[in-house]
């Protein structure tokens, strides 16, 4: 794996493709979040909401985006995350996770990131500022 501060503006992380999204995802995340909206994980509830069955939250999909970036955690961190909410994620649906890299500084790198469907639609896109940690004693 190469280094995330050795990327070049236009260059992308490798993607991430998740398993299809299931009702236990779900529940072990609202048990997680606090955030038990039943439109998450029970059918007749989305239904009577008017959705088609039930959604995966917002900040599941968001969540799961910061694993582009957990392989390089020894690199730096990511300092901000900025997002857009662009469309539903269903059950069984597969969701890969993007990232570019747009911007590239002394310390800082900017990227273009995105959640995409099986059917290549955004459900997410935003953008991250991923800062680079500087080298520790141990490094040189």
């Amino acid at each position: 794996m190469s280094r995330i501060g050795q990327i070049e503006v236009g260059e992308t992380l490798p993607v991430i493709g998740l398993e299809p999204v299931s009702r236990l995802d779900l529940i072990k995340y609202a048990r997680a979040s606090g955030d038990f909206n039943p439109i998450h994980t029970i059918d007749e509830e989305a239904e009577r909401a008017g959705l088609p069955g039930i959604i995966a939250h917002g900040m599941w999909t968001m969540g799961n985006l910061a694993k582009l970036f957990t392989p390089y955690l020894d690199e730096g961190f990511i300092e901000t995350y900025s997002i857009r909410f662009k469309g539903m994620v269903f059950l069984g649906d597969v969701v890969s996770l993007q990232a570019e890299l747009e911007e590239k500084g002394n310390d800082r790198l900017i990227f273009e990131v995105a959640a995409v469907n099986q059917d290549g639609k955004r459900v997410l896109s935003g953008q991250v500022a991923f800062s680079l940690a500087i080298q520790s004693f141990t490094d040189k």
